[in-house]
């Protein structure tokens, strides 16, 4: 307990706790508001076409709250000492090395995939996939208020996305990520001379299959068996079409959408499925799967 204590109360982390207490409180508001409003026929949103004016309305909410934020991060800086360190020392990389919080998300994700995955293809998909969202959305109910009844769909991917692959990732990287980047439980102290011993496999080796041969090169049967794996599970998304397709669902959102729609959803499914790949075997003593495919141009 007192490892936790020492590191929710360290200066860095304690606007990270209050960030994370606000997604609780706020995931539990709009839940709550969500099953309000599905007890009802119709929502009261639903009814309201009145419309408020920005001045003096909005303005005057919008300031009294900017001067209620000043005042609590002027309490904040009198009674609570910035995080300032000594000045940068080349020779010295502190231990272990975090980005911003905003940023630990992709920097745990560093862990599991490689660098151009982790950094350029995932972020992508995020932009790409929010930017599409007006596009293939074809639900018109909920438009204007909250229902979890007119919005499964929307809001039991949102919460997956932005909850399971956003807030947990940096709940994992601020809190339970101490020196060389090694896993701690929150019971257990920082070790800086911890060295974790960790043999990671591709999980073709798992399966008694080398991954190379002895020349070095991608062994035939190690590439054949990711690739039926991986491109096995995006079959996933077509079957689901061939078996749905004469549904009322199917026809009204057509196959360009339901493509987008299940490709992005089998990735963020991928993503946590790879996660659990590496994280899971280690918490039994087994070794973590590095690779599930290994080619001459790219690993995943």
């Amino acid at each position: 307990m007192q490892q936790i204590l020492q590191i929710i109360t360290k200066p860095d982390n304690i606007p990270i706790v209050l960030l994370l207490v606000s997604v609780i409180f706020f995931s539990w508001f709009a839940w709550t508001k969500g099953r309000k409003n599905d007890a009802q026929e119709v929502p009261d949103e639903a009814t309201m076409d009145d419309k408020v004016q920005v001045w003096p309305y909005l303005v005057r909410v919008e300031f009294l709250a900017t001067i209620a934020v000043m005042a609590v991060l002027v309490l904040w800086s009198v009674f609570l000492d910035a995080p300032l360190e000594e000045p940068a020392n080349r020779a010295l990389t502190p231990n272990p090395s975090k980005a911003p919080w905003y940023f630990l998300g992709l920097q745990e994700l560093l862990v599991y995939f490689d660098p151009w995955i982790a950094g350029v293809v995932l972020p992508t998909l995020i932009i790409v996939g929010l930017m599409a969202i007006p596009y293939i959305d074809i639900n018109e109910k909920g438009n204007g208020y909250y229902t979890f009844r007119h919005r499964k769909f929307a809001i039991l991917t949102f919460s997956f996305g932005f909850l399971i692959l956003w807030v947990a990732l940096i709940v994992l990287g601020t809190f339970m990520r101490g020196p060389g980047w090694n896993f701690f439980w929150p019971w257990e102290k920082w070790d800086p001379h911890y060295v974790a011993v960790l043999t990671n496999v591709d999980l073709s080796e798992m399966f008694g299959i080398p991954t190379r041969l002895p020349d070095n090169s991608i062994n035939p049967a190690s590439f054949m068996f990711g690739a039926v794996l991986v491109l096995g599970y995006y079959t996933i998304g077509p079957a689901y079409w061939i078996w749905k397709r004469n549904t009322d669902l199917m026809k009204k959102l057509g196959l360009v959408r339901y493509a987008i729609i299940s490709f992005l959803l089998l990735s963020m499914g991928g993503v946590v499925i790879k996660i659990i790949l590496r994280l899971v075997p280690t918490a039994f003593g087994i070794n973590p799967v590095k690779y599930v495919w290994v080619t001459p141009w790219f690993n995943i």
